[in-house]
């Protein structure tokens, strides 16, 4: 999640520089499509019995769309923290795509090796 998160935030960052480099630019793509298909990766397939009634329903999206929208949160939430830890530091020779960079090598880390700490 976390790694699909930073490509996320890695193109927003690139069509940002690209738009700031030419304001009038008409070759970018903006299409939401990364993020639809984020969405439609990370949330899970609902079937719903056709006699349930609006609370089954409503418990039942809860329960499974949680831990999938819990996830997309914690992923955001800990790329924007440590986006902003470097920020407020001062740092001014550590990139956002530095930063990005590092968060996604992490990540990959934690996923070829086990839990271990992603934080900054």
């Amino acid at each position: 999640m976390v790694k699909r998160v930073v490509g996320i935030l890695t193109e927003a960052g690139e069509i940002r520089r690209l738009l700031e480099e030419n304001v009038d630019r008409e070759d970018l793509e903006t299409d939401p499509s990364v993020v639809t298909v984020l969405l439609n990766e990370t949330m899970p397939r609902i079937t719903v019995p056709e006699d349930a009634s609006i609370e089954e329903v409503a418990t039942l999206v809860g329960r499974e769309v949680g831990g999938a929208v819990e996830q997309l949160v914690g992923a955001f939430t800990l790329a924007f923290a440590m986006l902003a830890q470097v920020h407020d530091s001062g740092q001014t020779d550590v990139t956002s795509a530095d930063v990005l960079q590092d968060l996604a090598l992490r990540a990959e880390q934690i996923g070829s090796d086990g839990p271990d700490d992603v934080g900054p």
